[in-house]
């Protein structure tokens, strides 16, 4: 068996919602084991993204203004975006999100703001809490490829993140 097949999340867990007038913000934290500057490398350049992220990006989001076409894994929806901030390593703001990146000791914590639709933010909160565990594990060198979009619904442990997730938002 692969480390794939032996992947189990922990519970739902860093992650709340804020709600400004009719728009919903999905907020999660994770704290990571790898420096802002790795982080930061695996959120900005597209083979890293491909790796992990929910979406493929055509190229690199590491400059204010670049104009970049991200691609939604599962749905095959496609987003012109612009990258409205890169301090790098510290924060990133494209399309309908923002990174923030502190460093924690050796480590980082990364911070998500990812406005959503208010039907899917568990959903959103399960994905993106798989995304990072891919994350985790692509930057220690031990990648389990991504696990994103359908493919992430098809695991027993995204629809028990859902369903903690739901919980802890009330819905």
């Amino acid at each position: 068996m692969s480390d794939r097949e032996h992947y189990e999340p922990g519970p739902a867990s860093g992650a709340r919602v804020q709600k400004d007038g009719d728009k919903w913000t999905l907020i999660l934290v994770r704290e990571l084991s790898h420096p802002p500057a790795l982080v930061w490398q695996a959120l900005t350049d597209p083979a890293q993204l491909r790796e992990w992220a929910p979406f493929e990006a055509d190229g690199d989001l590491g400059s204010v203004g670049a104009t970049v076409k991200l691609t939604w894994s599962g749905t095959g929806a496609v987003s012109e975006t612009r990258v409205t901030q890169a301090d790098p390593p510290r924060l990133l703001e494209c399309h309908d999100l923002r990174w923030q990146l502190e460093p924690l000791g050796r480590g980082t914590r990364l911070t998500l703001w990812h406005s959503i639709d208010r039907r899917f933010i568990a959903w959103g909160a399960a994905g993106w809490h798989i995304c990072f565990d891919v994350l985790e594990r692509l930057l220690a060198g031990a990648p389990i490829g991504r696990i994103a979009g359908t493919e992430a619904a098809k695991f027993d442990c995204w629809q028990r993140l859902k369903e903690e997730y739901a919980t802890q938002f009330g819905k």
